[in-house]
């Protein structure tokens, strides 16, 4: 019989530990869901930057080595109408850095994307029947949600404030992830764009609790053991853990990337919108603070980062976004396996007062 206070999550996803690790695309390869899932938590599949055939490569690869649930995150997003004038504002504003680099300013800009949820991907699901699908940013439209639903998989999404948690629960979630401001990588805010209305993790967590009926699962700076058990007084039923797993051998992070993690200052994060145009936590690198953190001027999602694709070939720590959440200084060397273990068990032994 399982020691935790709320067992809601472990009964409704079938798992060990409260520990779900987060979907992070780019970083988060079958390997680090593998080792997650195996050591009893949830690991998480992102799709959102894969092609369909190279989803199959990772699912396949991960069922082939583990037997536990595992859960597969897709992006919700509406992929915006074409704005070449907008596009082209936003390279113009680059340029000195084209210059700078001699990069071709004049060769076509790569372009940048992340997929949504649609027919092919639910092709998928259905074909591996992970046990979890997340979403961010919302759900998808009711005839996909019921489809996912049907392979009896449980589905949860991303909420960054009260009214969106409410509305999940009343569009069919078995469980919320009650995003704080603290979070690293994209908002996962849908049903506004006012950075305004975003609440961090201590507040945000009960005031969700108490407004929807479904289990909750608290995310956003939350690192150690520490985090786990105060997540769980303030009425979370499990945690969804990050950037923490960055630290992990099994992270397929940049050098720059792995360089920040490990030698930024506590402070030194910050939203912005200018390396995919949606707001996401970062640490600060150059182009953010030459072009300010958010810029008005940046395409919309997912666009903005095309035209810093050649930039970030020829200089990668200036112009590379480097998520991360503002716990990050709390990381550990340890393996995806060991910090999901050590997160669990600590964070129980604090809860229990031992």
């Amino acid at each position: 019989m399982s020691q935790w206070p709320d067992t809601r999550i472990l009964d409704l996803l079938g798992i060990e530990l409260p520990i779900i690790q987060a979907p992070m695309a780019g970083a988060t390869h079958s390997s680090m869901v593998i080792a997650a899932s195996n050591a009893g938590g949830l690991g998480s599949m992102p799709a959102a930057m894969l092609t369909v055939d190279q989803l199959r490569d990772e699912l396949k690869t991960i069922r082939l080595q583990c037997q536990r649930p595992i859960n597969v995150n897709f992006f919700c997003h509406q992929p915006p109408p074409v704005d070449e004038q907008r596009a082209q504002d936003w390279k113009n504003l680059l340029q000195p850095y084209y210059r700078e680099l001699g990069v071709d300013f004049d060769a076509p800009t790569p372009v940048s994307n992340r997929a949504p949820f649609d027919a092919a991907a639910c092709e998928v699901i259905e074909a591996f029947r992970p046990e979890v699908v997340s979403f961010h940013f919302g759900l998808p439209e009711k005839s996909l949600l019921d489809r996912v639903k049907a392979t009896g998989a449980k589905v949860l999404s991303s909420a960054t404030t009260v009214e969106e948690a409410i509305w999940l629960e009343q569009h069919g979630c078995d469980a919320i992830i009650a995003m704080g401001y603290e979070a690293g990588g994209h908002r996962g805010m849908f049903l506004s764009d006012d950075l305004s209305s975003q609440v961090g993790t201590f507040a945000l967590v009960p005031q969700v609790v108490d407004a929807v009926k479904v289990p909750v699962i608290a995310a956003g700076g939350i690192a150690d053991a520490r985090g786990v058990a105060a997540a769980f007084m303030l009425g979370a039923s499990a945690v969804q853990v990050g950037t923490a797993y960055l630290f992990t051998p099994e992270a397929k992070v940049s050098a720059s990337h792995h360089k920040a993690l490990r030698t930024a200052k506590e402070s030194q994060t910050a939203l912005t919108n200018i390396f995919t145009g949606r707001a996401a936590r970062g640490i600060f690198n150059r182009v953010m603070h030459e072009l300010g953190p958010m810029n008005a001027n940046a395409p919309a999602f997912p666009l903005a980062g095309g035209a810093l694709m050649p930039l970030r070939a020829k200089g990668e720590a200036d112009f590379s976004n480097l998520w991360a959440g503002q716990a990050f200084t709390l990381g550990m060397e340890l393996t995806s396996a060991e910090l999901t273990r050590r997160l669990a068990e600590e964070g129980l032994a604090k809860l229990l007062h031992r």
